[in-house]
C-alpha cells in the first residue's frame, strides 16, 4: 500500500511509515496491514527481528488520521470509530508482545497513535530531533494506543502530568519516563539499521548517553491530588502557570478520565487490561464524549477554540468506564 513500504531485508522485516506530507499519520489501513505483517512474520525463520521506521525528518508518526471517524460520527455512525479503535489497538497489542524484537526509530513528532507504534516495541531509539507526548486531552480523547500503560509506569506523578497536559517530551524526557530506551544521534541510524538488517541481531543497538531530562527535576508533586480541579488548585498555589494554562484549555471530561486511567492501569497485570479500559471511553467517544467538538476546533477547521460541553461528573466518567458487555475487547489467552 502507498502509506507503508512492508518487505523483507536480509534477516529482517521492515516496516516503514511513508506518508511524511501527512507527518506519517497512522490510517485504519495502516494499523491493520502493520499487524498483518507482523503475523506473517511471526513464523518465518529468516525474520529474526523487525525494524519500525518512517520516511521524512518531521515525524515518525503524529498521531492517528482520525478524520474519518470524526466524519462518520458527525453523520451517526459510531461503528466507524470503534472498528478502527480496535483494530488499532490489536496492532499495539501485537508489537508490545512480538516473539521476535521489534525495533522502532523514531524521530520527529511521536505522538498519540504514534506512541502505540513505537512505544511497545523491544528496542525504541530516540534522536535528537525526537518530541513524544500523549496529547489527547486536548481533542476529547484520553491517552490510548496503550499511552494509560506507559503514563502508569512513568516515576512519581509523570504519567499524570503528561495526560493532563499533554506535554512534550525531547529524548531524555522520553527515556526517563519509559517512553523510550537508546539515545542515538540519528545521523548513525542508517548504518545501525543496515547492521541490525546484516546481522538481525538487536543486541547491536548500543546507545549513547542522552540529553538531560528536565522532568526528573520538576516538581511535580500537584499531580498527586486525587481530581483534575484540586490539581489545578495545587498548581495555582505554587505558581505553576506553565502546568495551569493546558489544563485550563483541555476537555475536563477527557482530563478526568485520563487521570482515572493511568492511577487504575498501575494495577493492570499486561497492557492488554489498559488497552481494554481505554476501548470502553472510545468506543463511546464519538456519542458521549467531547471528541467531536474537539477534532473540529483542533483538525478541521483549526479555529483551537473548542467548546466543550460533556459532563466530567464522578459519575459520567465512571459510566465511560463502565465494562462495554458483548462489545468489550477480549484478548486471546497468550495475546
Amino acid at each position: 500500500m502507498d502509506d507503508l513500504n512492508i518487505r523483507k531485508r536480509d534477516h529482517a522485516g521492515r516496516i516503514t511509515l511513508t506518508r511524511p506530507r501527512a507527518l506519517n499519520a497512522l490510517t485504519h489501513e495502516m494499523a491493520v496491514a502493520i499487524r498483518t505483517a507482523l503475523e506473517d512474520w511471526r513464523d518465518d525463520a529468516d525474520v529474526d527481528l523487525i525494524i519500525i521506521d518512517a520516511e521524512g525528518d518531521r515525524a515518525f508518526c503524529a498521531g492517528g488520521d482520525i478524520a474519518a471517524v470524526y466524519r462518520a460520527g458527525l453523520q451517526g455512525d459510531h461503528r466507524t470509530g470503534r472498528e478502527f479503535f480496535r483494530d488499532e489497538y490489536r496492532m499495539n497489542a501485537a508489537i508490545a508482545d512480538y516473539p521476535k524484537p521489534v525495533v522502532a526509530f523514531m524521530q520527529g513528532f511521536v505522538m498519540g497513535g504514534g506512541v502505540g507504534v513505537g512505544g511497545h516495541a523491544a528496542h525504541r531509539i530516540v534522536g535528537d530531533t525526537t518530541r513524544i507526548a500523549m496529547p489527547e486531552s486536548g481533542i476529547g480523547l484520553i491517552p490510548d494506543v496503550g499511552g494509560s500503560w506507559l503514563l502508569g509506569r512513568a516515576p512519581g506523578r509523570i504519567g499524570e502530568y503528561l495526560a493532563l497536559t499533554g506535554d512534550r517530551m525531547g529524548p531524555g524526557d522520553a527515556i526517563h519516563a519509559g517512553f523510550a530506551d537508546s539515545y542515538l544521534p540519528e545521523a548513525e541510524w542508517p548504518s545501525l539499521i543496515e547492521d541490525l538488517e546484516r546481522t538481525g541481531d538487536a543486541t547491536r543497538i548500543v546507545g549513547v548517553a542522552p540529553p538531560p531530562a528536565p522532568l526528573a527535576r520538576r516538581d511535580l508533586s500537584a499531580f498527586g491530588e486525587r481530581r483534575v480541579g484540586d490539581i489545578a488548585a495545587a498548581l495555582e498555589k505554587t505558581g505553576q502557570e506553565d502546568a495551569l494554562k493546558p489544563i485550563r484549555r483541555n476537555s475536563p471530561l477527557s482530563m478526568a478520565v485520563g487521570l482515572a486511567l493511568v492511577r487504575t492501569s498501575r494495577g493492570d497485570r499486561r497492557m492488554q487490561d489498559s488497552l481494554s479500559r481505554e476501548y470502553r471511553f472510545t468506543y463511546r467517544a464519538t456519542e458521549e464524549s467531547d471528541f467531536l467538538e474537539g477534532v473540529r476546533a483542533q483538525i478541521i477547521d483549526k479555529d483551537r477554540d473548542p467548546k466543550w460541553a460533556a459532563d466530567a461528573s464522578d459519575a459520567h466518567v465512571q459510566a465511560l468506564m463502565a465494562p462495554l458487555g458483548d462489545e468489550e475487547l477480549i484478548w486471546e489467552e497468550g495475546s
